[in-house]
């Protein structure tokens, strides 16, 4: 029977409810009162988990993915709610794409040299358990998606996610316990506390069974984790331009940049944040983008407006990140009709809304003299981050020229930001980049450590 409105607020009101934990570890899964108790917890499992053959980590992983199929509408829908960003039905589609495309066990290989004096192999080990930091932009996303990749090269992890986030993080990390024991493995191969905060964050980063912590975020708590003393993956902001050249499908180019902008109101780090045009086609540009992609053009008085809100007091206010175009105009007075997807305007590149990375759908567009000047102006709006770029070109070399100047983990050509996940493009799902860290699109294998084993004269049978 399929599910309607109705029926799936009353599954949303009753995860709630549920939700209010009791004396850990009695509540849900996975769910402690401190942190200390949370990592020893991880560390038993652990030391299961380390033991179980790849067969068994790959079948939890595939009820995982199964519960998240089953569950993804509940919390996508519980994820809107708590933090009032995104959509419900972009979140739905996230999880679908966490489920379907995260790697597995398939990437935990070995690499061997075999010859004249014996054999060595390359193995790869888990750390232990990690700590794990997670926003509020992608919570149970990031969650289920670093999970199934740690759990994969023998890890537990310990999360301490973004406060503002919790009840859907905890409801993510119960999940993932229920499908470890109903494939016979232990609890707690994901944990976090019922009340995370800067301090239990720090005890999860100083704890002396944490050998690495992965951070999913801001630059603040990049580099908290950074300074902590441990091995960190960091995966920091982004602000990604999309450039676009002359020689480019223009009407594609517009339809490509607005459906990546706006996806899940533009909470996805590697999502496009403003447009860099080369001057000879921007007006082509921007009247696909409003006749035919349901941009709104912003007046240089709605302009100014949508940055004294947006940015108020020179802060981002976080009440505007993940709204959709009509909230935001709402907020300056302006009311628009239902179809309207995204704010564009066109400024210099130091325009406060166009050089900030926003997480919202407003695109500036910025006019260049010619491509090189478009590069030259790409380069500096990406901040040197390293972390997503996008360009809709035809002229090979230019393509070429953009992806050495801006250097970034992700690099998409003439498609939407989310081709980058594997979401209408080729390749595997991620929700932590870290791009800062030089590790790029985290997967099984990232979390796992090489040990080189040796067998001198023996086990070469050529």
């Amino acid at each position: 029977m399929p599910i309607n409105e109705n029926m799936v607020q009353e599954i949303v009101q009753e995860v709630m409810a549920k939700m209010q934990i009791a004396d850990a570890p009695t509540g849900k899964h996975g769910i402690f009162k401190e942190m200390n108790d949370a990592i020893e917890a991880a560390k038993k499992s652990q030391l299961i988990v380390k033991k179980m053959s790849m067969d068994q980590r790959e079948k939890i992983i595939t009820c995982i993915r199964k519960k998240i199929k089953e569950n993804a509408e509940v919390m996508a829908r519980m994820g809107v709610e708590e933090t009032g960003m995104g959509n419900v039905g972009d979140k739905i589609l996230k999880h679908h794409l966490v489920a379907d495309k995260t790697p597995g066990t398939e990437v935990i290989t070995t690499t061997a040299w075999s010859g004249d004096r014996g054999l060595t192999l390359i193995e790869m080990g888990p750390f232990g358990v990690i700590g794990a930091i997670t926003p509020c932009t992608n919570p149970s996303e990031t969650i289920l998606c670093n999970t199934m990749g740690m759990l994969a090269g023998g890890n537990t992890v310990v999360f301490n996610p973004h406060p503002a986030a919790i009840k859907t993080s905890i409801y993510a990390i119960n999940l993932l316990n229920e499908a470890s024991l109903e494939c016979g493995g232990p609890d707690n191969i994901a944990v976090t506390v019922e009340k995370p905060t800067l301090e239990t964050s720090n005890v999860m980063m100083k704890h002396k069974d944490i050998p690495l912590i992965a951070a999913t975020g801001g630059p603040g708590v990049v580099t908290a984790v950074l300074s902590s003393g441990k091995r960190g993956i960091g995966a920091g902001a982004g602000n990604p331009p999309a450039l676009v050249d002359e020689t480019a499908d223009v009407r594609k180019a517009a339809t490509d940049i607005v459906n990546g902008c706006t996806f899940d109101n533009n909470l996805p780090c590697i999502a496009e944040k403003e447009i860099v045009a080369v001057s000879s086609i921007v007006d082509e540009l921007m009247h696909y983008l409003v006749t035919e992609n349901d941009c709104y053009l912003a007046s240089k008085e709605e302009q100014d407006k949508l940055t004294e809100v947006v940015l108020a007091g020179g802060k981002l206010n976080r009440k505007c990140v993940g709204r959709d175009a009509r909230t935001l105009l709402s907020m300056i007075g302006v009311n628009v009709p239902a179809n309207i997807r995204c704010i564009v305007f066109e400024g210099p590149k130091e325009h406060p809304l166009i050089t900030t990375e926003l997480m919202m759908p407003i695109l500036g567009v910025v006019r260049a003299r010619d491509f090189d000047d478009a590069v030259e102006q790409a380069v500096w709006l990406e901040h040197g981050n390293r972390h997503s770029a996008h360009i809709h070109s035809k002229n090979i070399d230019n393509i070429t020229k953009y992806a050495k100047a801006i250097d970034t983990a992700i690099l998409v050509k003439n498609a939407p930001s989310y081709a980058a996940l594997g979401f209408g493009g080729e390749g595997y799902c991620t929700f932590t980049i870290a791009s800062r860290t030089g590790e790029g699109l985290t997967c099984a294998s990232t979390f796992t450590k090489r040990r080189r084993c040796v067998m001198a004269d023996s086990l070469c049978i050529r």
